[in-house]
């Protein structure tokens, strides 16, 4: 593995020793906001002797956990971007995302294995500086993206970025609708800690426009016995098992229909809460979720759950009877202050389905 020992940093060269320094006073000040706490811990991570990186897993399907990630698998993931992307020495990258998980992570790391000017920003900005500068790489989680384009100025704000990566979560058809209309390089990530971030990227706007996500060189990907993901990656030994239901286009480009563990059995019949949503969009402007209570006789029933204050459903459930049939349509409606999400924006099912038991 080639030994990098330093970064472009705003825009200064600053060694690795000097950034072991430096991130004690960071880390030590009180006054320190807490993502650029981040930052420097895990640049002093990175430039530290061991050959792993102490990462955490999102927590959306269960509690988040630690994992050992091998460096050198780090590295061929950014080389991969990099490659992909063609990006080149001193480009400018935006760090928008916290540090505390892998996104972060690996847009600190692209920019020392690229050699690229990184510009760390707080995750919670407003992103007023785009009206100004360019970037020519940058990655955000959807919440970001909606809240920039509900502002005058934020579609030119977000074209100020050539080649934007969304993650973290799964968008909206409506937000998807108008990245689509977006003249720069947007494009949905999927990837998760354990796999160094992506392993493969949709192109959501342009004439590359796609409904398949298509894998980064050297890997691919296969159906296991469930009919779920697995990816076969040059830096692991054998296939990691997902639990994303998939369909294969070719061995390198697939779409996901929903997670097997989110999959609800109503009377014997299996429905994908994801797959229902998707159709509920263009009829529901909040955010809404498919989920389950039990009942005596089917088991498990369809519930719907609308984020926000309750109204009159009576409308709602006219059109519902005209998109799904019978047997998808929720048996009833609830509403909720706030849906259950983890920091980067992904719902916690389960946590909705242990409300629902109670």
């Amino acid at each position: 593995m080639t030994i990098f020992k330093n970064i472009i940093l705003n825009g200064k060269e600053i060694s690795s020793a000097e950034l072991i320094h430096r991130s004690l006073e960071i880390t030590n000040n009180p006054n320190t906001p807490e993502w650029e706490k981040e930052l420097y811990l895990f640049l002093n991570e990175w430039f530290s002797d061991s050959d792993f990186v102490l990462a955490q897993t999102s927590g959306s399907t269960g509690e988040p956990k630690p994992i050992e990630l091998p460096k050198s698998v780090m590295q061929k993931s950014a080389e991969r971007t990099i490659e992909y992307f063609g990006l080149q020495k001193n480009n400018r990258l935006l760090l928008s995302l916290p540090c505390r998980y892998i996104a972060g992570k690996m847009m600190v790391v692209r920019a020392i294995v690229g050699q690229m000017n990184l510009i760390t920003v707080d995750p919670a900005t407003d992103f007023d500086f785009l009206e100004q500068e360019i970037f020519d790489f940058g990655a955000m989680v959807p919440n970001q993206v909606f809240k920039l384009l509900e502002q005058p100025s934020g579609i030119q704000k977000l074209q100020n970025i050539r080649n934007l990566l969304i993650g973290g979560s799964a968008i909206s058809s409506a937000l998807e609708s108008q990245i689509s209309q977006l003249s720069s390089r947007v494009v949905i990530t999927y990837g998760m800690t354990e796999t160094a971030s992506h392993i493969a990227i949709r192109e959501l706007s342009g004439n590359r426009r796609s409904d398949f996500y298509h894998c980064l060189p050297g890997i691919w990907v296969s159906l296991g016995e469930t009919d779920c993901l697995q990816i076969h990656h040059p830096e692991f030994d054998e296939p990691i098992q997902t639990n994303d239901l998939a369909e294969l286009q070719s061995d390198t480009s697939f779409r996901i229909l929903g997670r097997a563990d989110s999959v609800i059995n109503s009377g014997g019949i299996k429905y994908s809460p994801e797959s229902l949503e998707k159709k509920l969009e263009p009829i529901i402007s909040r955010r809404f979720v498919i989920s389950s209570a039990p009942d005596e006789r089917l088991g498990e029933q369809l519930v719907l759950i609308i984020e926000g204050m309750s109204f009159d459903t009576y409308i709602l459930k006219q059109k519902i009877a005209l998109i799904l049939t019978p047997y998808e349509s929720p048996k009833s409606i609830r509403f909720i202050d706030r849906l259950p999400e983890t920091n980067s924006g992904k719902i916690i099912r389960s946590d909705l389905k242990k409300m629902l038991r109670k």
